[in-house]
């Protein structure tokens, strides 16, 4: 996800080993997230906990990068981009191989939220890292790159399941050894470097109420993505356990999600520059969402699951970055910070919704409501799009 600050450009030098290091840092985080999820709420599914307090727990990571968000730009001043990332990483860390030697619900809800708070440091200093140091002519596809550098190692953790049958420890000590690696090429490697401050323009307040009021329709997808990929890590194990699938199948299928949207990602982005943005997102929703629906069809059909989650992933998987691009399509440049802000905010809060909701249903429904329920909010999104109109005084505006 991209957090947009209002720090001006620092004096940073780009090099490819830099941007090379921040990627493996991405890389290591996206593994983290899209292992924890899965594998916690195994343990917790296997223990009797209901999918609804699973739901609840898992939400504790995304309540933690929230917080984060709220103190991350003045932290960010204070201390700088190097000291930021070594903290960040350090709070991933240190709970990964407390996890397993403490299987209490309310010790790994307080874990969660140290790693919700490590996980949003990590996002927020290197994505920003990036945005300013790369050329305006080069920006979108280092990006790009870095936000599918993030969905590949999001969809690598989920393999660690598989590393269980060696020990419940087992995929936690592997991870941690990987960040380890990574904080020792941070701490010998990267620059340390501070931004400088900007003035701050108009109140943030306005400044938010009027790009939410403008490009509303073009926010909404940040919510929806963050609700899936929390909700899928979370309550697919919980699926797939309650309809027969092992963990081995369960971990194998997961990625696939992920695995999707990197494969769609340039050809939506492509469309969206040739059809415009908003008929893609409405294309993409609606079709998504008919296939999420359909997966509970598949049953315990392994390579029919696979299928339908590869293609609806891959729909709805660009749906955060084609957002903010028609958000850019639509609003004055001065609100498009504000706007980014708004679309994290959205993120965090479809993140917490996501995991409880679906857990719910699950719950009181049954295992495949989770996915009746994701496509209709799917369907509705793109149904949404009749409704909205670009606000004519806008047009001058941008102009």
């Amino acid at each position: 996800m991209i957090f947009v600050s209002s720090i001006t450009t620092p004096k940073l030098s780009h090099s490819t080993s830099n941007y090379l290091i921040l990627i493996t840092v991405i890389v290591v985080a996206g593994i983290s997230q899209g292992l924890l999820l899965p594998v916690l709420s195994i343990f917790l599914e296997q223990k009797g906990v209901s999918p609804g307090l699973n739901g609840l727990n898992a939400a504790a990571l995304y309540v933690g990068s929230f917080a984060m968000t709220l103190v991350a730009e003045r932290l960010l001043g204070a201390i700088g981009f190097k000291k930021l990332i070594i903290g960040g990483l350090l709070f991933v860390m240190i709970p990964l191989i407390l996890f397993p030697y403490f299987p209490d619900i309310k010790i790994w809800f307080i874990l969660r939220l140290v790693v919700g708070i490590g996980d949003s440091a990590l996002h927020y200093s290197a994505q920003l890292w990036v945005l300013l140091v790369t050329a305006p002519e080069k920006r979108g596809r280092y990006i790009s790159l870095y936000g599918m550098s993030y969905g590949l190692g999001f969809s690598i953790g989920p393999l660690g399941i598989k590393l269980l049958g060696f020990g419940d420890a087992v995929p936690f000590w592997v991870l941690f050894v990987c960040m380890a690696a990574v904080l020792i090429l941070v701490l010998m490697k990267l620059p340390d470097t501070k931004p400088e401050k900007a003035e701050h323009g108009q109140l943030p307040e306005r400044r938010f109420r009027r790009s939410l009021a403008w490009a509303w329709y073009a926010l909404l997808p940040a919510l929806l993505y963050g609700y899936m990929e929390a909700g899928m890590n979370s309550n697919f194990p919980v699926y797939g356990l309650r309809i027969g699938l092992d963990a081995n199948q369960i971990s194998s299928l997961l990625p696939f999600v992920g695995i999707g949207g990197l494969f769609l990602q340039l050809p939506l982005g492509m469309l969206s520059d040739r059809y415009g943005r908003k008929q893609t997102l409405m294309f993409a929703g609606i079709t998504g969402g008919i296939i999420f629906m359909l997966v509970p069809v598949a049953g315990t059909h392994f390579w029919w699951t696979l299928v339908l989650l590869t293609i609806a992933g891959g729909l709805v998987g660009s749906f955060f970055s084609l957002g903010l691009a028609y958000a850019a399509d639509i609003l004055p440049k001065a609100l498009l910070p504000a706007a980014n802000v708004v679309a994290s905010f959205h993120f965090t809060i479809g993140s917490i919704i996501g995991p409880n909701l679906g857990g719910q249903v699950i719950n009181w429904i049954s295992p495949g409501s989770m996915f009746i329920l994701l496509g209709f909010m799917y369907l509705l999104f793109g149904a949404a799009g009749v409704l909205f109109r670009r606000k004519p005084m806008l047009e001058s505006v941008v102009k």
